[in-house]
């Protein structure tokens, strides 16, 4: 038995059997961004769903066990999403007051009625939160925003090897591996933190969050002060406010393998209903299946832009949606493995 809180395992005809290097798997889930993941089984890569707790394989099922000592709790984190980040309850988000609930009370009543609708209120606004759809409604207003519900991160930075083995990437791609941390910038293209332009790079950010991830560091930007918080992964400005979504993804340097999407079909539903491939001899567009994929295996929760024609396209992997940055369309997207 490992000596983590928990186990992630897949149902490999009747044996429940654990996945090796779960704490991979664990550290990505316990990001309230993180839709999934992609590993690799016996029958190829298989992709986990983690609001379902579901595999992309039908042959497959995956569970995670949670291992801990009488007279403890688990510590869960409960988010919901609002315009642009998702945010803890009881915190103070990018656009409302810290709410009259935290994580905590929440936990309790889901504890005692999974598939219940609990009642709060932010100032006089007031909110209901349904167990069974997750997600909150503005009573007033009737705007939904989806929750999330997941443990923190509490393994000790020693039980984290990156190095032993990551999902999709073989000993030889692991060669000196490190990570790479960027925030979102002003053209929607995401820009890796760099010591000529911030006091901090992603060396130094790396090894902050491998002390705490679930931590917060401060650094400066030219005249401007900044803090970094790990467990929303933001950006926030201390002076004016402002938050930028950051990320965190693996950087095999020039070893990087880029074959793992080759094999995977990244289509978007078109105005006449039909699910078209990605595809740069398709009106002019800079991405096909495999640039995408690449970027999804960086970052599963992340946005990337791109163009077409004469307009500019967000690709939001966490709600699958592709957005026309003009006229604010937006078409369904979807991921096939070949």
């Amino acid at each position: 038995m490992s000596d983590d809180h928990y186990q992630w395992q897949l149902l490999n005809g009747n044996q429940w059997l654990k996945i090796d290097n779960d704490h991979v798997i664990e550290t990505h889930y316990c990001q309230p961004g993180a839709k999934g993941i992609s590993i690799n089984t016996s029958l190829g890569v298989v992709f986990i769903d983690f609001d379902e707790l579901k595999t992309d394989n039908p042959a497959l099922r995956v569970q995670r066990l949670s291992f801990v000592p009488q007279g403890q709790e688990e510590d869960i984190g409960w988010y919901f999403r609002d315009d642009s980040l998702w945010c803890e309850y009881g915190s103070q988000s990018s656009n409302m007051s810290s709410s009259s609930i935290t994580s905590k009370d929440i936990e309790t009543q889901f504890t005692q009625n999974p598939q219940g609708v609990i009642q709060f209120s932010v100032g006089s606004t007031g909110y209901s939160l349904d167990f069974s759809t997750m997600t909150q409604t503005n009573v007033a207003t009737g705007l939904r925003r989806n929750m999330r519900r997941r443990p923190k991160f509490t393994s000790s930075p020693a039980s984290i090897s990156y190095a032993s083995s990551l999902p999709l990437a073989s000993q030889s791609q692991l060669h000196n591996p490190s990570f790479k941390w960027e925030f979102m910038g002003d053209e929607g293209q995401w820009t890796e933190y760099q010591a000529h332009i911030c006091s901090l790079d992603s060396a130094a950010i790396e090894k902050q969050y491998q002390l705490n991830p679930q931590g917060q560091i401060l650094f400066n930007i030219t005249n401007f002060s900044y803090k970094l918080d790990f467990a929303r992964m933001c950006q926030i400005n201390n002076n004016i406010g402002t938050r930028r979504s950051v990320r965190r993804s693996p950087d095999y340097g020039p070893q990087k393998n880029n074959s793992s999407g080759t094999n995977v079909r990244w289509q978007f539903q078109d105005i006449d209903g039909i699910w078209k491939d990605y595809s740069k001899s398709y009106r002019q567009c800079s991405v096909s299946s495999p640039d995408i994929e690449l970027q999804y295996q960086l970052n599963q929760s992340g946005i990337m832009t791109f163009a077409a024609s004469r307009f500019r396209y967000e690709l939001n992997f966490s709600a699958m949606t592709q957005r026309n940055l003009s006229t604010n369309t937006t078409r369904s997207v979807r991921r096939l493995l070949q």
